[in-house]
């Protein structure tokens, strides 16, 4: 989970302050060679139009340029020419990657008649990944690729290993500086490229966040596993004086990397149930793994790309467990005495998996390969998935016996909650009468101009309320801590009052069980929902209690930019007829500093404690407040850490927060 700053200013004149004005948006048979690339087309666009190649030109974009760099080391890795690969955040926030593979081809391209390391750095398509005798297959799944890169950074140096050689090459804004050309002799072989993201572009910042690195890098090390991935940062340095660094390397693969994701949940069996092969030609590897909570949580990867909305890789795992598993459970006797039917739904309560399929020329939904197409790939993971399980529960009885029983209780809980799901579909489709009584509406009637406040309190949803601007912003005041719902049964969340009113004052309906996606956003009413709570521990308990309800139910809120963090100030510091506000002690510092003495300092224990006029000035007011946007740039860790901050297990929470005390925001 990550969060971008949103700040929601805009030139309009003061008088006009109160208006909804602004909506945030195996080995290979054929040489590799210069006639392996193939130019697909220019790059012209890319610089005028950046977020139509990397998404956007915030925090997400800046780190996917160094994305698309590694993907063509782990594409060599993929193709079995590459074991090792580096990454480094230099001192100036420019990054270097280094690979032992082949080294990309440095001869003369016939068609383009340059060299081949010029067509694939210069042109947009351009790469040995379109050429199948070279790639079997790609994580660059739409060809952008380094080019983007290129184009996107003020300067890049690319510098390949190969034939006893090293050849150079540098750019400045995707433009070549010179020809490439022959810079010594060397027994090394691979490509290292040096690139600093264009601050033209990346206007808000381009200082790159270790955190987010170390993510995706462990996350890659367990899907090859057998490459050795390595990170350095060298702007900051250990207790030991060492620069900050992390090498990921992963034996077993998935098996590993489901067994991270669940170390802060108890698990159901002790064994994790996994397969990996070839079925219609197709690389499928598994690993899944029961817990004891109520929450299911499927990852899935295409080509090492997280498919968060996922596919038809997803819909063959989904059949291939249930039909086996309840081929299993009809056979033991176990389901006889159950009135109802099971769903499937009731078989992935508690379930932790990851699907990962390696597909030579995937079909995607769009520009943003999250979703899979290809029909063929459902069968074969579902094939794969059933021999898996079968297997499995024929060597594991006694494990199999719980898995069964798990499903059981799922499914009586299941039905338990239908009532309360219909209570609260029936709620949410009433009228405007039917709308929690607890929420002041406002007057514009269009969701994309209106906006609601959850707060924390009578006290604070009192000041919001006198504070707001009626026209387009609701206020909807929650009573104390809402639900966990990490530790609670589905029946349990809905039929909790404060949640209930969520799902009512937002409008939008809960789909079936079977659905692809569960929440209807059609109806949503407003189109920022913004969680605003006190400046203390409480208010960000309350924060991550929130956020870990929208995660788990209404996830698509988030991923459709719905979802934000209103950032009230934690002081007031005056001196006579001046004042300004502080979010942070460093800032009151300098404030006070500012003022040479004689100031008084009023700290702000919660958002009762300011009067309205405080409260639209600092945090409400889109031309002065400051926003902070949630996203999910990374699934998997944000289940993983989500499950760690709100579930049983103790010490590896007081080891997360002892190590982010300073920097985290748990909230976000």
């Amino acid at each position: 989970m990550s969060e971008e700053a949103n700040k929601d200013e805009e030139s309009k004149k003061k008088d006009e302050s109160k208006k909804p004005i602004e909506h945030l948006t195996g080995e290979n048979k054929k040489a590799y060679s210069a006639d392996s690339i193939q130019a697909l087309e220019g790059m012209e666009h890319v610089r005028m139009r950046p977020s139509m190649y990397i998404g956007d030109v915030g925090v997400r974009g800046l780190h996917h340029l160094v994305y698309e760099v590694v993907d063509n080391s782990i594409d060599e890795a993929m193709g079995g020419h590459c074991d090792t690969i580096s990454v480094v955040i230099n001192e100036d926030n420019s990054i270097t990657t280094r690979d032992n593979g082949r080294g990309i081809p440095v001869d003369m391209h016939k068609k383009e008649g340059i060299s081949a390391l010029e067509v694939v750095m210069t042109k947009i398509g351009a790469g040995g990944k379109f050429d199948k005798d070279s790639y079997k297959v790609s994580g660059g799944l739409h060809g952008v690729g380094v080019s983007v890169v290129n184009a996107l950074s003020d300067n890049l140096k690319a510098t390949v290993y190969r034939d006893g050689k090293i050849w150079e090459q540098e750019y400045e804004r995707g433009k070549a500086m010179y020809p490439v050309k022959s810079v010594g002799e060397t027994d090394d072989r691979g490509t290292m490229v040096t690139f600093h993201p264009d601050e033209q572009i990346f206007t808000q910042t381009i200082e790159y966040s270790y955190e987010t690195l170390s993510n995706r890098m462990r996350e890659l090390s367990f899907l090859n596993k057998g490459v050795t991935i390595s990170l350095t940062d060298r702007r900051q340095k250990d207790e030991n004086g060492e620069f900050v660094s992390e090498t990921f390397y992963s034996d077993e693969g998935l098996k590993e990397f489901v067994r991270f994701l669940d170390g802060n949940r108890e698990s159901l069996i002790q064994n994790v149930i996994a397969m990996e092969g070839e079925k219609n030609d197709i690389p499928v590897e598994v690993a899944m793994i029961y817990n004891t909570s109520y929450t299911e949580n499927l990852h899935s990867y295409v080509n090492n790309i997280n498919t968060h909305e996922g596919g038809t890789h997803l819909s063959g795992f989904r059949r291939g467990l249930t039909t086996t598993l309840k081929k299993y459970a009809d056979a033991s006797g176990m389901l006889d005495k159950l009135k109802f039917e099971v769903q499937g739904d009731d078989f992935r309560e508690g379930l932790t998996a990851i699907v990962s399929v390696k597909v030579q020329e995937p079909q995607f939904e769009g520009q943003t390969k999250t979703k899979l197409g290809n029909r063929e790939v459902s069968s074969a993971v579902s094939q794969a998935v059933s021999e898996m399980l079968t297997n499995y529960l024929e060597e594991h009885p006694d494990d199999a016996k719980i898995i069964v029983q798990k499903v059981i209780l799922a499914a009586q809980a299941r039905h338990a909650a239908t009532k309360a799901r219909e209570m609260v579909q029936r709620k949410t489709v009433m009228s405007i009468g039917g709308l929690p009584g607890k929420l002041s509406d406002c007057s514009d009637q269009d969701p994309v101009n209106c906006e609601v406040f959850l707060v924390e309190g009578d006290s604070a949803g009192g000041t919001a309320k006198q504070g707001r601007d009626r026209n387009f912003q609701a206020i909807l005041p929650l009573r104390g801590k809402i639900l966990n719902v990490e530790k609670a049964m589905t029946h349990r969340v809905f039929e909790n009052e404060e949640i209930k009113n969520i799902y009512t004052a937002l409008g939008v309906t809960i789909g079936t069980e079977d659905d692809s996606k569960a929440l209807n956003l059609e109806k949503l009413r407003y189109h920022k929902v913004v969680i605003m709570c006190d400046a203390d521990v409480d208010g960000s308990h309350i924060e991550t209690l929130i956020l870990t309800f929208f995660f788990r139910y209404m996830r698509e809120l988030i991923e459709g930019g719905h979802v934000y963090i209103a950032t009230p100030p934690l002081y007031l510091v005056k001196k006579g007829s001046k004042k300004r506000y502080a979010w942070d002690d460093k800032e009151r510092d300098e404030i006070a500093d500012s003022y040479s003495g004689g100031v008084s300092i009023q700290r702000y224990k919660g958002l009762g404690e300011m009067n309205a006029e405080q409260l639209w000035d600092t945090t409400m007011n889109p031309n002065f407040r400051t926003l902070r946007q949630v996203t999910i740039d990374n699934a998997t860790e944000a289940d993983r850490v989500f499950s760690m901050l709100m579930g049983d297990e103790v010490p590896p929470r007081r080891a997360f927060i002892e190590k982010n005390a300073v920097y985290a925001n748990i909230d976000a």
